[in-house]
């Protein structure tokens, strides 16, 4: 019998943090209209056929009941020019959305103009796992441009450096 070893939190965080991401801003709109969004790394595609991709939110956040209320979502990818923008909605901000050009796509949902890719999405499910809760999006409409991608790694933004 494999005898379960406890991993600390802190440990897995900081061996989860050697792993670099991209960063994007998850953006919606709440039952009254307005516009929501936030700063996160853990988006990643699921499927090409149909077209899905997923990200997850820590189920203790605020704008859980938001996103999962919302029938559509968007992922904006940040360039490498947009860490500031990141920080901004990574941040409690009065108007996160008063920085940036943002338009409206499919089913209302605010983005970002000058991201590398955006992605409207229609909401395909929302599961618990662990302390995080995953939205499952099928992509509706997508956009992408050439440009450096904003990079996060062991808690620093990074730029990406030449291809090997």
């Amino acid at each position: 019998m494999l005898m379960e070893r406890l991993i600390d939190p802190l440990d897995l965080r900081h061996a989860l943090g050697r792993f670099a991401t991209g960063v994007t801003i998850v953006t919606c709109r709440d039952a009254a209209g307005r516009a929501v969004g936030l700063t996160a790394n853990s988006f990643n595609a699921l499927s090409l056929d149909p077209p899905l991709v997923l990200w997850s939110l820590r189920s203790g956040s605020p704008n859980r009941p938001i996103f999962e209320q919302a029938s559509h979502f968007a992922i904006n990818v940040l360039g490498q020019g947009q860490m500031e923008l990141s920080r901004r909605f990574a941040t409690p901000h009065a108007d996160r959305f008063a920085e940036g050009p943002w338009h409206d796509g499919p089913g209302g949902v605010p983005l970002l103009e000058g991201a590398l890719a955006n992605f409207s999405c229609q909401l395909h499910s929302a599961q618990e796992a662990g302390d995080h809760v995953l939205f499952i999006g099928r992509v509706l409409a997508l956009q992408h441009h050439a440009g450096a991608p904003l990079v996060f790694q062991s808690g620093h933004y990074r730029a990406v450096g030449e291809p090997l």
